[in-house]
């Protein structure tokens, strides 16, 4: 059976999940989680993401990320493969370390963030390493220790997770702590499941709870959410996926963009690769990056080689490229080939 396209939200939180290869523990010592660590916390900047929650398990890690203008797969891509290489290094062993391909699961906001960052930075108590939240207080493989204490990875978003409980760094920092520990007394909610809710469990008795008490949950385990919020993702993706065939059999590509904006704007191709000093060369370069991403369904990568300007940059000119296209109500349509 072919496996499920990636769904790539601009913006979107995605649950990311990894295990080692036949379930092996692939974090053995600390300097493996550290080195893990370094390479999220690398390309986390690289590809202008953030990271809300996480936790480093022996066999398994569990990570909450809201991405930027790339796919998820390009920040993942590098941390992987970089660990992979160093691990077998540092083991001396060689072949694969993870099992198959990363698991990710994109996630409703409004529903589901705080369920999840309580989720996985509990993950040591359900799975018996740690007994007790003093524990989980003080333990440096989860993101918890960085809410609670402020002695958090300067690449973990703790202000904005903090920011949903309160104003006050302080009472931020109670109400979150009183949130996660009432997990422990009370035990979470599962009588909303979706899809990806189970998915993001993984657990095979929430599984058969399931189906035993005959819960409705959308067939999607791409995405947790409620079914609207479901729908209206499936609904974006089938438009963008047939919004990118019927420019590309109207013949659209790379080249015939940039040569369609750069006429538009006035733009000698000649001068595309010079620094935008002027309106018009900022305004074409900030449209192509931008429509060769949403209307050609490009890479931002391949559009930045093509421009020969760093994938950074590219990034900065997509945004810039959608604030234009809004303010102004472009539309690629309107522009001559």
């Amino acid at each position: 059976m072919p496996r499920t396209g990636r769904l790539h939200i601009p913006g979107g939180c995605y649950h990311v999940i990894g295990r080692g290869l036949e379930n092996r523990h692939i974090f053995n010592c600390d300097s493996d989680r550290q080195d893990f660590l370094n390479r999220l916390g690398i390309n986390l900047s690289r590809c202008q993401s953030q990271c809300l929650a996480w936790a480093v398990m022996s066999n398994h890690y569990h990570l909450l990320i809201r991405v930027g203008t790339q796919p998820l797969s390009k920040l993942m891509a590098p941390i992987l493969g970089g660990f992979a290489w160093s691990y077998n290094k540092r083991h001396d062993r060689s072949g694969y370390v993870f099992q198959n391909r990363f698991q990710s699961i994109l996630c409703d906001d409004d529903s589901y963030l705080l369920e999840l960052v309580r989720y996985i930075h509990l993950n040591p108590i359900r799975a018996g390493v740690l007994e007790s939240i003093s524990e989980l207080d003080r333990y440096p493989w989860t993101g918890h220790s960085g809410l609670v204490t402020g002695k958090a990875n300067d690449w973990h978003a703790v202000n904005e997770v903090l920011a949903l409980f309160g104003r006050s760094l302080n009472k931020a920092r109670h109400a979150y702590w009183q949130f996660v520990s009432s997990a422990l007394r009370n035990g979470s909610d599962e009588s909303d499941l979706t899809g990806g809710w189970i998915r993001s469990r993984k657990c095979w008795e929430s599984v058969i709870h399931a189906k035993r008490e005959h819960i409705l949950r959308i067939g999607d385990e791409r995405i947790l959410g409620h079914p609207d919020f479901v729908n209206q993702v499936l609904a974006e993706d089938e438009l963008r996926s047939n919004l990118i065939s019927a420019r590309e059999q109207e013949g659209w590509n790379l080249e015939i963009l940039i040569e369609a904006v750069c006429t538009a704007c006035g733009v000698e191709l000649r001068n595309l690769r010079r620094k935008a000093r002027n309106n018009q060369l900022s305004r074409a370069k900030s449209l192509i990056c931008y429509w060769g991403v949403d209307q050609l369904g490009l890479s931002l990568n391949g559009i930045a080689d093509r421009l020969q300007i760093s994938q950074q940059a590219a990034s900065k000119w997509y945004d810039k490229g959608l604030l234009l296209v809004e303010a102004e109500k472009l539309c690629l349509d309107g522009f001559a080939r």
